[in-house]
């Protein structure tokens, strides 16, 4: 089969060597990636040996400090990454992508509780950002308690994060833009796990629901959240001078660019292969097929080339583009979801009754790709709200 892809045309997309060196550590870790995809999916849960492996590599880190333990390395490398490990198995680079969002509070945190939660602890650090839980202000800390969703990788953390409303008395403390949001980190002992995690796709994240009753969690291990509409502040030991919300988007969006990667990788091979029936000839020599496989190719091309130019913006104007890059991402974010989406349809319905086994690459892809797009940094509801910022309203963000 010839392996032309449109990216073999353009020097410009060949990785830096930074890139390649962090591709690399992915193809060594390919193997026990591989062997454990199925018993993930099975199991709905990351198996040890494939986390102890994403550890060694420091891929769970690459996107925090060096200061604290991490290796910072660039967005689009860590997108790269993102996206080569969602070619093998989408719910391992979900997790890892969840593991660079919440890498980007370690610049926020007193650089303290950084180095403990970042450096001095080798699991995972996961939770929720949407603000399920009431964290009640007394001396020192907040009383904290709730209940959240979508914990991905819990069943490696060692500490969880949880969003939740501060009150005073019971009643929600306000500040001058409104009801105060804070982060709070707990560790993993002082929560309670459900087993919830029942879904169409991303089975293997192990995204359970996880419940806080009554824990202190002290000032130092909270972060406001109204800062992280900001780039943090300058400090030796920031990693981005980027806002934690602009960082966000491309922890997912690099997951479903690569599951829609690995969608067009496994047509082509399944194409040259496949009669289908009634047929003379493979699907490769059919014109609607070949029609419908080039819009999907260029498709997904010039979502990458989007996805990799806005990381490069970004990177460079992180801490003074405001509210217009803001808008940006948000907008790249909610495209790609839209294209990627588009792209892995092509070719599920391309391979015709094929794709609907559960032994089809390609319909692992189909539940992987539907589940990654529904987070809140790619939802469609970006364009209705950069379109309010564009006509001259204000740059909101729906929860």
């Amino acid at each position: 089969m010839n392996d032309f892809s449109v990216e073999h045309a353009l020097p410009s997309l060949v990785p830096d060597e930074e890139t390649q060196q962090w591709l690399d550590r992915v193809h060594r870790i390919t193997p026990v990636i591989e062997e454990q995809r199925e018993r993930a999916e099975r199991e709905r849960v990351t198996p040890r040996p494939v986390f102890e492996a994403l550890r060694d590599a420091g891929i769970p880190r690459m996107w925090v400090s060096r200061q604290f333990g991490g290796s910072q390395v660039g967005i689009r490398t860590g997108s790269a990454v993102i996206q080569a490990l969602a070619r093998l198995d989408a719910s391992v680079a979900w997790q890892m992508g969840v593991q660079g969002a919440i890498g980007r509070l370690a610049d926020y945190l007193p650089e303290a509780t950084s180095t403990e939660l970042f450096r001095d602890h080798d699991g995972l650090i996961v939770g929720g950002v949407n603000p399920s839980g009431q964290a009640e202000a007394v001396p020192g800390g907040y009383r904290l308690s709730g209940e959240w969703a979508f914990a991905s990788g819990s069943a490696h953390a060692d500490w969880l994060v949880c969003a939740a409303w501060v009150t005073d008395g019971g009643q929600k403390r306000h500040t001058e833009t409104g009801p105060e949001l804070r982060m709070l980190f707990v560790p993993r002992k002082s929560v309670e796990l459900r087993d919830t995690w029942y879904t169409v796709g991303l089975r293997g994240t192990g995204s359970n629901h996880y419940t806080v009753q009554d824990v202190f969690v002290p000032e130092e291990y909270t972060v406001n959240a109204a800062e992280m509409t900001r780039p943090p502040a300058a400090r030796e030991s920031r990693a981005y001078a980027i806002s934690y919300d602009d960082f966000g988007p491309f922890t997912s969006a690099s997951t479903a660019l690569g599951i829609a990667q690995d969608a067009v990788a496994t047509f082509k091979e399944l194409a040259v292969k496949k009669t289908a029936t009634g047929a003379s000839s493979t699907l490769a020599t059919s014109h609607v097929v070949q029609e419908k496989l080039a819009r999907a190719e260029i498709l997904l091309h010039t979502t990458r080339l989007l996805l990799s130019d806005t990381a490069g913006r970004v990177a460079e104007f992180g801490e003074t583009g405001g509210k217009p890059l803001t808008a940006l991402v948000r907008l790249t974010a909610a495209t790609v979801a839209e294209n990627t989406s588009a792209v892995v349809d092509i070719a599920y319905n391309l391979a015709g009754a094929t794709s609907v086994y559960a032994t089809s690459r390609l319909e692992r892809c189909f539940r992987d790709v539907h589940s990654a797009v529904k987070h809140i940094t790619l939802s469609p509801t970006h364009f209705e709200m950069a379109g309010q910022y564009l006509l001259g309203g204000e740059l909101l963000k729906r929860r």
